[in-house]
């Protein structure tokens, strides 16, 4: 990095908005903030775009409550500004957002003199941009990232250049010459981020499309574990694209969050415009290979689709509803492993899971409520509860655990059993051993030491995975 220029000190610094001083598109943000928050409001966008960009920008600007602390700055330059600040520099916020999104920025971070901005009328971008800080302020140093900025750097008497990568540098050496130079948001590589993006060791959730051939005895199938092979890609995909379009829509919330706050949306690592290409190029593959498998399947995948996108929007944030969508999603999961490979599901199964992923729903709830720092508000934001509900919630989640545990004791002597396990009293072992984890998992929980989904947190601790070898071995021994 550079050391800090020094510029002439009549020379004003200007600093771009989008991408500059926040990593993001605060456009992008408002947008997603009008679906989140007047989703019937979307209709109107195409009659705004119509009387122009200016007063495209202006009515989102109008129509969502923006708060300035949800976005993600971009520290390090905020940092250097301030010092700036400090040596008695001039500083304006210069952007081509609208002056309703730009005003409240500016006096939350309490650093600039003044703010030019698209103002309804015109859309101070480029060119236009350039103009309006040489008429009002003569000599100026120009803070920006992209190529769409390069008009306003010719324009400038100084330029920085902000979360760039060397070849942005040296595409543009040939006519602006900067300064300094601030290092991009992520070091990571970009496959990396979006793997972590899209979630995928969360997709060890859809192994439960497997579970009810395991039950049925049915998994050396050839044929039917192929089927459910590629029931499993599809809910993946489908699963994955849920995940962008939740995470593009809960910016604020995630921002907020001890440990979701690094999300690469959240976090600015990827631009938020490439979310909105993802979510097709998943969802696509997904309904095409399941319209491939089965009919029945497509209509399941679609009502997971459906509830996740409810999910995302509302349901969330209503208290107790959001924990039973949470276990309808996974109890949905073998619904669509029985349909798809034509196994029909006991109801000892299903009420087996209902309660049992209620519990681990809970468990996810009550985490995010202990991980709360002391110093912080009281009240999950974007959620329905706040850490008074701890002792309810605790109650329900340990009561739903072990409801499921005695539904499965009731079913090992039901004629169901005895059926499908030749040595169904064997299934007695199962019990101590679910109620060991069962017990294990909220014991950990209270202790503030969940820090992961259950079902994740599962796939990683030695415990679980010697207690899941035991409970398959003894699954295993009743049915031979």
């Amino acid at each position: 990095m550079n050391e800090t220029p020094q510029f002439a000190t009549e020379s004003v610094l200007c600093v771009d908005l989008d991408g500059t001083l926040s990593r993001t598109d605060t456009l992008i943000e408002t947008l997603l903030m009008l679906v989140k928050q007047r989703p019937l409001a979307v209709l109107l966008l195409p009659f705004w775009l119509m009387r122009g960009r200016a007063a495209f920008k202006a009515a989102i600007a109008r129509a969502v409550r923006f708060d300035p602390e949800s976005l993600a700055y971009n520290e390090e330059l905020v940092d250097w500004l301030r010092a700036e600040k400090a040596a008695g520099r001039r500083i304006v916020l210069a952007t081509a957002a609208d002056e309703r999104i730009a005003r409240p920025i500016a006096a939350h971070l309490g650093i600039f003199d003044d703010v030019i901005a698209s103002d309804g009328s015109a859309n101070r971008k480029g060119k236009a941009k350039a103009a309006a800080l040489r008429n009002a302020y003569g000599s100026f140093v120009y803070v920006a990232n992209a190529d769409v900025d390069v008009p306003v750097w010719e324009a400038a008497d100084g330029a920085v250049l902000v979360a760039g990568s060397p070849r942005i540098a040296r595409r543009l050496s040939g006519r602006v010459s900067f300064a300094r130079v601030f290092g991009p948001s992520s070091e990571r590589p970009a496959w990396r981020l979006w793997l972590r993006q899209l979630r995928v060791h969360q997709w060890a959730k859809n192994a439960l499309i497997f579970v009810p051939l395991v039950l049925a005895h049915q998994i050396t199938n050839p044929e039917k574990l192929s089927i459910a092979a590629m029931a499993f890609l599809a809910f993946s995909l489908c699963a994955s694209s849920v995940y962008v379009l939740n995470d593009l829509l809960d910016l604020g919330s995630d921002r907020r969050h001890v440990t979701k706050k690094s999300r690469p949306f959240a976090a600015g690592a990827l631009p938020l415009a490439a979310g909105f290409t993802m979510i097709p190029l998943l969802l696509v593959p997904a309904f095409a290979i399941s319209f491939a498998l089965d009919i029945g399947f497509a209509a399941v995948l679609a009502g997971y689709y459906a509830l996740t996108l409810a999910y995302s929007l509302e349901l969330k944030r209503q208290p107790v509803v959001d924990v039973f969508t949470l276990a309808g999603l996974y109890t949905i999961r073998l619904f669509a492993g029985g349909v798809v490979a034509g196994v029909h599901l006991s109801p000892w199964l299903l009420a087996f899971s209902i309660f049992l992923f209620l519990s681990l729903a809970i468990v996810k709830r009550v985490g995010e409520l202990q991980g709360l720092p002391r110093d912080s508000a009281p009240a999950l934001h974007g959620r329905g509860y706040g850490r008074d509900d701890l002792p309810i919630l605790t109650a329900l989640g340990v009561a739903s655990g072990y409801a499921s545990v005695v539904i499965f004791s009731l079913y090992i002597n039901a004629p169901d059993s005895r059926a499908l396990y030749p040595h169904h009293e064997f299934l007695w072992l199962f019990v101590p051993l679910i109620l060991f984890w069962i017990s294990r998992v909220w014991l950990k929980t209270w202790r503030g030491e969940m820090h992961d989904d259950p079902i994740v947190f599962a796939l990683k601790d030695r415990v679980s995975q010697l207690t899941a070898l035991a409970a398959g071995g003894v699954l295993l021994g009743s049915a031979l």
